[in-house]
This record gives structure tokens, sequence and C-alpha cells, in this order.
């Protein structure tokens, strides 16, 4: 019998290159090596995150008295920067605030652009904090060579309403424009741009000697919403209220990048709260984007749209026949039907029993799929009528530079409380002394 040969030196090296391919994660571009997904695993200990802890969602129950959020209990909000330190402050009635924003480059948002607003909603009603929203115009008209100012600020306003539409609350929340802002915001970005050079912008974001330089300059001014003092009409002369920020974790180097500039200026470090990537319906490798419409599920979708899309393109992880289905049941990893439930259907219960049927061949695909199109085509229905009946006016009353109160009620009522008490005790004290 003739002896195996050695493997030839090109195979050998098409095996290290193929061994050596790794998920791509930049804020502008997600792309997982594997069918399964990004190794998020991998990413937190490369971006340097801390993970989300049992200890840190029964601190975010106790501090808010109601269970935590669907996204944290499963977690989808997996990782953090300071979350910790944030949640301590609140517990000794210190002050944070909320910023989250959004790059208007389409008409509608899709599910994907959901998933932060939806965190970011809960944790406003749930910590009574405010909230600050950029919409960062400047940025997807130097990004996107294809669009004008004209067409950003049309898209810019139609982002806006379906933000209202999510539910925050307008005593408490601030939504600006970056070219309509920046006068305010623009002491704070020249400290930035003063501290970061052009070999940190470079390492950080990618940027190459072909580029406008606008995308060199804009960094600094999606980290200064992280500084209390760019708003002083919400905290006056304060620089010592922390941010915290609910968004996906290819956000993470702005944010690493905003940090470092913090310490050097003496503000108080943003916090970060990271979830997973929402997936388009063809499959796990990479996130959800309105440049492919039919990987995606918009906010304008009909009922028959997504019945539509969800039968036709979501990737299923079941067999290729019943039969295959009943004996072997579904790989839930690259379900896209399971997957999308992880972040839509609420009741944890239903949830587990679908993924014991469905993984074990008791439940067949279109059954799944029969699911998730009744859960979205609810929640769409829903949040298309609280954004029909958003108007320009609501529009200006988010967008108004107003006096907003930051202190939340339970702080009021916490040193109402002890007020009273000093005064029964000062009292108590007088009467005493005269006897």
């Amino acid at each position: 019998m003739e002896s195996a040969k050695p493997e030839e030196p090109a195979t050998q090296a098409a095996t290290e290159v193929k061994a050596e391919v790794e998920d791509e994660v930049t804020p502008f571009n997600i792309a997982a090596a594997s069918d399964s997904g990004i190794d998020y695993d991998k990413l937190v200990d490369k971006f340097g995150c801390s993970r989300m802890t049992d200890e840190l969602r029964e601190k975010i129950e106790r501090l808010t008295g109601r269970a935590p959020h669907r996204f944290i209990r499963r977690n989808i909000f997996f990782c953090h920067r300071d979350l910790d330190i944030i949640l301590n402050r609140y517990e000794q009635n210190q002050l944070f605030y909320l910023y989250t924003g959004r790059g208007p480059s389409a008409e509608a948002l899709h599910l994907g652009h959901t998933i932060p607003f939806i965190m970011t909603r809960y944790m406003q009603e749930a910590f009574d904090v405010p909230l600050v929203i950029q919409i960062t115009d400047d940025e997807k008209f130097m990004y996107r060579p294809e669009l004008s100012q004209e067409q950003v600020a049309k898209m810019a306003i139609s982002n806006i309403k379906d933000i209202i539409a999510f539910g925050f609350d307008p005593e408490k929340t601030f939504i600006f424009l970056d070219t309509e802002y920046i006068k305010e915001l623009y002491p704070n970005v020249t400290k930035v741009q003063k501290a970061v050079t052009l070999n940190q912008i470079k390492g950080v974001f990618g940027f190459n000697d072909s580029d406008p330089v606008g995308k060199y300059a804009y960094p600094p001014i999606q980290a200064v919403p992280s500084f209390c003092n760019s708003f002083p009409h919400i905290f006056g002369s304060r620089k010592n209220v922390p941010s915290l920020i609910p968004c996906a974790i290819d956000q993470d180097p702005y944010f690493r990048m905003t940090r470092d500039v913090a310490a050097r200026l003496k503000y108080e470090k943003t916090g970060t709260f990271y979830s997973t990537f929402f997936p388009g319906l063809e499959g796990m490798k990479g996130k959800m984007s309105s440049s492919s419409l039919h990987n995606t599920i918009l906010l304008t979708d009909s009922a028959a749209d997504v019945k539509k899309k969800i039968n036709k393109y979501a990737f299923s992880g079941g067999g290729a026949t019943e039969q295959e289905q009943r004996e072997k049941g579904a790989n839930l990893d690259v379900d896209m039907p399971y997957q999308y439930l992880r972040f839509f259907l609420e009741d944890d219960a239903e949830l587990a029993q679908i993924a014991e049927d469905y993984s074990t061949g008791k439940m067949l695909t279109g059954q799944i799929k029969q699911k998730l199109i009744e859960v979205l085509s609810t929640y769409l229905k829903e949040f298309q009528e609280r954004r029909k009946a958003i108007t320009d006016e609501d529009v200006k009353k988010f967008m108004e530079v107003r006096k907003i109160n930051p202190v939340p009620k339970k702080f009021e009522e916490a040193r109402k409380a002890k007020e009273a008490a000093e005064k029964l005790a000062k009292e108590a004290e007088a009467g005493a002394g005269a006897q």
C-alpha cells in the first residue's frame, strides 16, 4: 500500500489561512467567520469589556422594583463598561443619564434598529432618568457620498418620528440634530479633537488617506454627548454626571476613545451597555441591514410583508424534511425564527417550551415560523399605530432646547423624607430640652 504523502506546502498554507479567519466587528462592518455567528466570548475578551452577571441583573431588579427586561434576562445585552459603577451611584442617589443615537440613512427603521431603542426606553422608564438622542445627520452626509444634505434631513425627521413612537418620556427626552445643536457641542468637540491624534483615529477606525477629512473630524462629535456639560439646559454647570449608552457592541471603538479622552479632560467616563447583533433573515453571519431589503423586516412592513419574508427568506435550522426534523430536531443556534423570538417574545416560559419542542422535533419549521409571524405582526401593528399619531408638533417638543429636570422622582422623595425626619428629630430634641 502506498504511504500517505506529506501535505503540500500550498495546501498547508491555505489551511493555516483558513484557521486564522476571524470575525470582523467594526462600526462599519459586521461579518462572522462562522455560520453560527459572532463569537461574543472572544469579542468581549478582545475589546476588554466586562461580562454581564447574575449579580448585576439582581441589582437592576432591586433598584428598579421590577423584573429586568427580556434583553437582560436572556443575555442579549451581554457586556458593559462601568454599568456596575453607575448602578452603585444610582443606589447612592447620584445622577446618571442615558445617551443613544441614530444615523439617518433610510426613511424607515428596521427591526435591528429597534433593539437599542427598546432597551433605552425600558431603562428610562425603570430608572426615571433623562435621555439625550443624537441624530447624526452630519455623519451620514459625510460617510454616504450618494446622499445629499436635503435627503439626509428628510430621513432624519422621519427617523425622529419613528424614535418618538417607541414611547420615550417627552418630559425627560431631548432629541437633537448635530447640525442644529453643534454650537452647544462645539466647545467639547474641540477639546476632544485636540486630545486625539490623527494616528489614533486611523488606528481605531481604519480610515485611510483617501477618506474625506470630515470622517476624521466626526468621531469627537459622537463622543461629546457622553459629557453632561454638553447639555446645560439639563445639567447646568455640572461636569460630574456620567452617561450610560445602550447600543450594539460594534460601537465600542467610539466609546473606548471617548473614555480615554474623558479621563484626560477630568470628565466622568461614559458607561456602555452592549447588545449582540440582530441578524438578517438569511443567517447569523451578519446583522440586519437596510441595504438588503429581502433580508430585512422594516417597521413599515405589513403583516403580509412579514409573512412573505419569513416564509421565503428566514433561514431554518430545522431538518430538510419533516421526518428528519422529527428525528433530529432543529439547531437553535442558526435558526432565524427561534433567534428572532428570543428578541421579541416576552414570555420566558413559552420561549423555553418552544426551544424544547423545536430542538427535539416535536415542533416543525412551519410552526415556529407561524409563531414568529404572529409575534412580529402584532408588534409592528402596535408600533405603526403609535407612529401614525406622531405629529410635527411632537417632533418640535422633543427637539426644543428646554429645561429638563434630571433628578428621578425617587431621589426627590428620599430627599423630602430625609428632611422631614431631620425636622422631626430637631423638634423632638427641642422638646426634650424644654423639659
